[in-house]
């Protein structure tokens, strides 16, 4: 049985580290609130330039653009949006781990896709695996703007229009609410699933040409599903972190409980050891 002293050093450094697990959870849930008024606040402009998209794309002008074009598929790319810490929960493996089962699935061979990493997680579970990486970023600030993300956006659509990948792919968690996170797969490039079915067209007048506002406009758009899913992905890690936190804290107040029953009894016991002796000692002289 553990000594009085162990057992008290144990319930002193559960308390230290339930602290920092408090704080911790506190700390995400105030980013918390921030990251989704930020994800919520993208979404209208994520279906209006999704509504002038589609009004080209499914009009009768006869516009076209590549990027609305399917190909026969020789190479595949993946963005993973993943975070630069851990204590997140299921946050990271979720979505790491649906990410190597579609590759082990669809690809036979490395030369058939390669992956861009968003977070130090994603990042270093490529290289620990082996998974090809075309490029990577970390160091994300946790509220961040289109102009932090720009350059990757723009790599990986690149890499599509100069047809060194046939589709990108999404991979990341999308915000439900605080205690639910879904793991995500979208599909970037090409855009063929916009969605018009139902919906009443805008019709609009451009200047230049419908062909010129493809043009400019498919790339744009294409960036933003990328820091669209990263606003989510963000509002989702801190989600995550704060469940994760206060589950933990949980646990420590229940571990301090045993540990204060154990050091309790060990008390009782080492008090009731020590009355024994002394009424011992004390018939012995009699």
């Amino acid at each position: 049985m553990a000594s009085l002293r162990d057992i008290k050093n144990r319930i002193n450094s559960t308390k230290s580290t339930q602290k920092i697990t408090k704080a911790m959870e506190m700390v995400s849930a105030s980013k918390l609130n921030k990251a989704e008024q930020n994800a919520k606040a993208f979404v209208p402009y994520m279906d209006k330039i999704q509504e002038v998209v589609a009004s080209i794309a499914g009009g009768n002008s006869g516009a076209d653009h590549p990027m609305l074009q399917s190909r026969p598929v020789k190479k595949t790319g993946y963005v993973v949006i993943t975070s630069d810490r851990g204590l997140a929960g299921p946050y990271n493996s979720n979505v790491l781990r649906a990410l190597y089962q579609k590759i082990q699935s669809t690809h036979s061979s490395q030369d058939e896709y390669t992956v861009i990493a968003i977070g130090k997680v994603g990042r270093d579970f490529c290289k620990k695996n082996g998974l090809p990486l075309a490029k990577e970023v970390t160091g994300l600030p946790d509220q961040p703007d289109f102009a932090e993300i720009k350059e990757i956006a723009s790599f990986a659509v690149n890499l599509f229009e100069n047809e060194e990948i046939d589709e990108l792919n999404l991979f990341y968690n999308h915000f439900i609410s605080a205690i639910s996170q879904k793991v995500t797969e979208q599909k970037v490039l090409p855009l063929t699933d916009l969605n018009t079915e139902g919906q009443s067209l805008t019709t609009y007048e451009y200047e230049p040409d419908e062909e010129e506002i493809l043009k400019s406009l498919l790339p744009q758009y294409a960036e933003s599903i990328v820091y669209g899913a990263l606003l989510d992905g963000k509002a989702s890690e801190h989600a995550s972190r704060m469940t994760a936190m206060r589950s933990a804290t949980d646990n420590a107040d229940e571990l301090i409980d045993d540990l204060t029953l154990s050091y309790n009894r060990a008390r009782q016991a080492a008090i009731t050891q020590e009355i024994t002796e002394i009424v011992g000692g004390a018939a012995a002289l009699e």
